[in-house]
């Protein structure tokens, strides 16, 4: 297909097929874009190119509107308190408090926290994905456990 038969096809259908993809996402240029990218790739054309596009933007679209649900579904449940713990009370710690104290936290020390408490992550792995030393990812590591013990009235048990 040649650039300017791509353009003609763009001009006469991009419109349409944009309110056609509303039908299932709520970005409906990203898959007519994708559908005009797969149709440039192509190396023979479709018999009907107008079909392929709607039924491609329609195959696009559906998947977006997929991934936008996921991860709708993943924020709101991140936003949630049982979200981060699996159970709502963890002998005595109240699960919406512990959250709420961790938010309350530096983003430098809540990072290396959860990398290394939720992500399962080494200190040297926390430090590289926090793009500092391991011995400034100790030590934010340990003020803010020192902050969280604080603010929810937990004692150092050794």
């Amino acid at each position: 297909m040649t650039p300017r038969q791509l353009a003609e096809l763009v001009a006469a259908h991009a419109p349409a097929l944009a309110l056609f993809a509303r039908t299932w996402c709520a970005a409906p240029d990203d898959a007519v874009q994708e559908a005009f990218c797969k149709l440039a790739a192509l190396r023979t054309p479709p018999a009907d190119p107008a079909a392929w596009l709607f039924r491609t933007t329609r195959n696009a679209a559906i998947d977006l509107g997929r991934a936008e649900r996921r991860r709708r579904r993943r924020e709101e449940a991140a936003a949630r308190p049982d979200g981060w713990f699996a159970e709502a009370e963890i002998d005595g710690l109240d699960a919406a408090e512990a959250v709420a104290a961790l938010e309350s936290l530096p983003t430098d020390q809540r990072e290396v926290i959860v990398a290394r408490l939720w992500g399962g992550l080494t200190l040297v792995q926390a430090a590289d994905a926090a793009g500092c030393s391991v011995s400034t990812a100790f030590r934010r590591y340990e003020a803010g456990i020192a902050a969280l013990r604080s603010r929810l009235g937990v004692r150092d048990t050794v």
